[in-house]
């Protein structure tokens, strides 16, 4: 299973690299993350991968080889489109974060980013993850929210990856990410 994370520095993507990893490695088998960081500390791009089943020999997904894509951004999410395989599920959360450029004027953030994707037959769980951490007592737990919508589209039961949050988050606020999992899974 090729599970790519697209999204911005500071939206908790390497937390969510690390809860799917304990939950791969849960089930056993070989599990390799790797992280790419752009200007993260700065708002900008991180590419995060995680492999896992029987034997993966390295922790990089090339285009076209992503099972699932889990964009925590949606500009984010149009900028990976090449590496989703052919019939693979994309998980993206509606929220817009402005790229400097947007910022400071000098271009303007694309109009209907989802839509676009769609029209390439390109399949798309779109989630407001934000209004459901919101909902769960933290916009923080965004990430987490987004894991419990992927949640459906792996060979990981639900009791598996809330054993994994257990496994990977720190107990002060493990109630609140249980929470934000769980009303992803139901979205």
């Amino acid at each position: 299973m090729n599970i790519m994370i697209v999204g911005v520095g500071g939206q908790g993507t390497l937390l969510a690299s690390r809860i799917i990893g304990a939950a791969a490695i849960n089930l056993g088998g070989d599990v390799k993350l790797s992280e790419v960081h752009g200007m993260s500390q700065r708002g900008g791009s991180v590419v995060t991968y995680v492999r896992y089943g029987e034997s993966v020999a390295s922790p990089i997904i090339e285009e076209g080889e992503a099972d699932v894509i889990l964009a925590f951004e949606q500009l984010e999410a149009y900028r990976y489109i090449s590496y989703l395989k052919e019939g693979g599920s994309y998980i993206v959360n509606t929220q817009k974060t402005d790229p400097m450029p947007v910022i400071t004027g000098a271009m303007e953030y694309p109009a209907d980013i989802l839509a676009k994707m769609e029209g390439m037959g390109i399949r798309v769980t779109a989630c407001d993850a934000l209004s459901l951490a919101k909902e769960a007592g933290n916009i923080k737990a965004t990430n987490v929210v987004l894991i419990g919508v992927m949640a459906k589209h792996t060979n990981i039961s639900k009791e598996e990856w809330e054993e994994a949050i257990r496994q990977t988050v720190p107990a002060k606020f493990l109630e609140v990410n249980l929470a934000a999992f769980r009303l992803g899974y139901e979205a």
